[in-house]
């Protein structure tokens, strides 16, 4: 901007060779304009390879942002991740869900594992399955492995219960077995092997089914305090051996209660009138009377024989039988 200055001029003023008024002014605002030089423009901002190489990075990054956009956006798919989870893994109110089959390469730890209601749950491995019980110190206190060979358990108490959970069918400690089934079945072929003793209040065989009691190389030996009863109700009791058997009464008797009780393959001992008796079993002379009644004898060393009944006892504890038995 410029000042303007207003000279007034008189007419006295006015002679030859005098400026006009609109002179003076125009040489006045001549004189007053300030002396300019042209200006020196220096460059603002990044030129060159400079320029070229921010370029280069801004591309690069907007090329990786991209890419990395594209991948994110490709995992997402893959995985199906969804507002409530990823892939077969949804996250409930309950918990955690699975579904399908799941692989875990780590430790897993949760508190409950339970299928849907309408499908089992399946626990596979290449090696075993293993699962433990930990106390709040860390410490192992149980311990089941599912393996190729066996089962194995490793507790202070093992238990199987019914379906109910209520009873219990089959428990084992460090002390004792017990089978709590209403009913113990042995299907294979040689039946139960017992290595000790056995306890049991009642034996008994399934219907249409024989009853055996067996010891192959020794002998079979059932004990009671209060006593051994061996009852066939609707058949016969059998007892056979190879050498002797014995029947015995520290304190009682033996008490034998049938409609016919026969000793089969007795001795049998002749009368004679000089009281001897001999121990031939062969039948007496045609001329004599045949011998139809007997009496039955015993020996001090318990031995029974037959001699031929007389009007008399014709028992004799000097017999051949008793002396030479």
């Amino acid at each position: 901007q410029m000042d303007e200055k207003w000279i007034i001029i008189s007419e006295e003023d006015r002679r030859p060779g005098a400026m006009t008024r609109e002179q003076y002014i125009l040489a006045t605002q001549q004189n007053s304009l300030p002396r300019t030089e042209h200006p020196q423009f220096y460059p603002v901002g990044i030129y060159g390879w400079r320029k070229r190489c921010l370029y280069f990075f801004v591309l690069l990054l907007l090329v990786t942002m991209i890419v990395n956009l594209a991948m994110t956006i490709w995992i997402l798919k893959v995985m199906n991740f969804t507002v409530d989870g990823m892939g077969n893994l949804r996250v409930t109110k309950k918990g955690i869900r699975l579904e399908g089959i799941s692989e875990f390469l780590l430790p897993l730890y949760v508190k409950e594992i339970h299928s849907r209601k309408d499908s089992p749950l399946v626990l596979q491995s290449d090696r075993n399955v293993t699962v433990n019980a930990r106390n709040h110190m860390g410490q192992l206190t149980g311990q089941l492995t599912v393996g190729a060979d066996a089962v194995e358990a490793q507790c202070k108490r093992f238990e199987v219960r019914a379906s109910d959970g209520g009873k219990v069918l089959f428990s084992a400690d460090e002390d004792e077995i017990v089978i709590g089934a209403d009913r113990l079945k042995v299907t294979g072929t040689e039946g139960a092997v017992f290595g000790h003793s056995v306890e049991t209040p009642h034996i008994r065989a399934e219907p249409s089914q024989d009853l055996k009691l067996e010891s192959p190389t020794r002998s079979l030996v059932m004990e009671a305090p209060r006593g051994v009863q061996v009852n066939a109700a609707a058949g016969d009791l059998k007892a056979t051996c190879r050498k002797e058997l014995h029947l015995q009464s520290t304190e009682g008797e033996i008490f034998l209660n049938a409609d016919t009780i026969r000793l089969g393959n007795l001795p049998m001992g002749s009368f004679s009138s000089s009281s001897s008796f001999s121990s031939s079993s062969s039948s007496p002379s045609s001329s004599a009377p045949r011998q139809t009644i007997y009496e039955l004898c015993a020996c001090p060393n318990g031995k029974l024989y037959l001699s031929p009944a007389g009007a008399g006892s014709t028992c004799q504890s000097s017999s051949n039988i008793c002396l030479w038995s």
